[in-house]
């Protein structure tokens, strides 16, 4: 089981079960002032018992639970701003026989300080029993006002990847002027994984040479990869494009990860932005969000752009709109050809969990000779030149170390990403 901000996750009835969803929801109810809860899953076969399991828990404890049923993670996060605190029953990207929790406080999700919380055991008070009530979301309204009226009727296919954005995405964008082609609305016969960032996507790239644009979502709605002329493009630029956009509609002050594109913070500093870096993780950039007041960002690895004056999440389904609204536009030519000229490469390596935080201290002393600046806010990132650095992480969930590169040179990528996987070896088998 994985238990971190993002939330906890595990191969349901093997390392997630029952059990513990209702000691995660016991202890998730001492952090809900409100003492209302929305609550809403994605398309898991498992997800009914684990939700109905988590609203009980919830009612136990006083908690009154508004029930949005299946839907996509952002609109979780946007009606849990009106309530007070929410749940989403998703493990994301994962495979199938995984499911897990994602817990949301104030319209965010919970940040370093609450997750013990949940993770502890925590003695509630009796209350009264909490009442349970089915809501329905105007989250397509709400983002249309956003996105505006689209021009042209532009051409798009949606790949739904038989998850929760069935109705919303699609909707959305038929709502805001678009033509819209579905594929893979349905599980039982989807023809890809839950992961689009992973998966080649043959049918939708098949389908999108004869549109102008494909979309596809992870299981629960909030990952977005763009297909542009037969072409998967890389989550980077995902959140290229709606930092174009969000550039277009007037915001300046802007939250990026520190492994995603320098391509992007360049692109906003040319337009007369600013950028601040946080650590990797949605949770991590919305915090600094919230901290600096910024105005829009995101995550390049996951493609995740962020809005925070819409939602405190990752929001494919606003994203794809957004995106959709700049076809045909210079804009939308002009971030794109920007970023074509950077490479990003992001691999991993195996190394024991116990000798991670050893293994990355050995690097550090490496960088710190080679490189002229080492930046040590999350991971080691070594700054190469002004358009080049190699970041290692390790996972706070599996048994490798991450690592992450870019250059405006693809060789010089490759050769980068080469020589620090060999010195992350080099350093692993020296402390072994």
């Amino acid at each position: 089981m994985k238990k971190t901000i993002s939330g906890v996750r595990g191969i349901f009835g093997e390392d997630l079960n029952l059990k513990d969803v209702l000691e995660f929801c016991n202890n998730f109810s001492s952090l809900i002032k409100s003492q209302k809860c929305v609550i809403g899953k994605d398309t898991r076969p498992s997800g009914p018992m684990i939700k109905n399991t988590a609203s009980a828990e919830l009612m136990k404890n006083g908690i009154d639970v508004y029930n949005l049923e299946t839907v996509p993670t952002p609109v979780v996060f946007r009606e849990a701003r009106k309530y007070g605190a929410g749940l989403v029953v998703s493990s994301s990207h994962n495979p199938i026989e995984w499911n897990g929790m994602k817990f949301i406080i104030e319209g965010r999700g919970i940040n370093e300080h609450e997750l013990p919380k949940i993770i502890e055991h925590q003695e509630n008070s009796k209350s009264k029993i909490g009442i349970e009530q089915d809501i329905t979301s105007t989250y397509v309204e709400d983002a249309k006002k956003i996105i505006g009226d689209i021009e042209n009727s532009p051409d798009i296919v949606i790949d739904i990847g038989g998850g929760a954005a069935k109705g919303f995405a699609p909707d959305l964008l038929r709502a805001s002027g678009c033509n819209v082609e579905v594929l893979n609305e349905e599980l039982s016969q989807c023809s890809r994984g839950p992961d689009p960032t992973s998966d080649e996507l043959s049918e939708l790239i098949s389908a999108s040479m004869k549109k102008e644009i494909g979309f596809a979502f992870d299981l629960d709605g909030d990952r977005l990869v763009v297909v542009r002329n037969g072409e998967k493009q890389t989550p980077d630029v995902t959140l290229g494009l709606g930092v174009a956009k969000s550039l277009e509609l007037g915001y300046k002050d802007f939250v990026l990860s520190i492994d995603t594109s320098i391509s992007i913070e360049k692109f906003i500093k040319e337009k007369g932005g600013s950028v601040k870096r946080s650590k990797v993780g949605e949770a991590n950039v919305i915090e600094m969000m919230l901290k600096t007041n910024a105005q829009a960002g995101g995550e390049g690895s996951s493609g995740g752009f962020i809005l925070p004056e819409f939602n405190y999440c990752r929001e494919g389904i606003l994203t794809s709109g957004l995106i959709a609204s700049m076809l045909g536009s210079p804009k939308f030519n002009e971030i794109l050809n920007y970023m074509k000229n950077y490479f990003q490469i992001r691999e991993k390596t195996n190394v024991d969990s116990n000798f991670h935080d050893k293994v990355i201290e050995e690097i550090k002393n490496k960088f710190l000779k080679e490189y002229s600046e080492v930046n040590t806010q999350d991971g080691i990132k070594g700054i190469i030149d002004e358009d080049s650095w190699v970041l290692i992480r390790k996972s706070n969930t599996e048994d490798i170390i991450r690592v992450s590169a870019e250059s405006n040179n693809e060789d010089k990528c490759k050769k980068i990403t080469k020589k620090t996987l060999e010195i992350v070896k080099q350093s692993y088998d020296k402390i072994r």
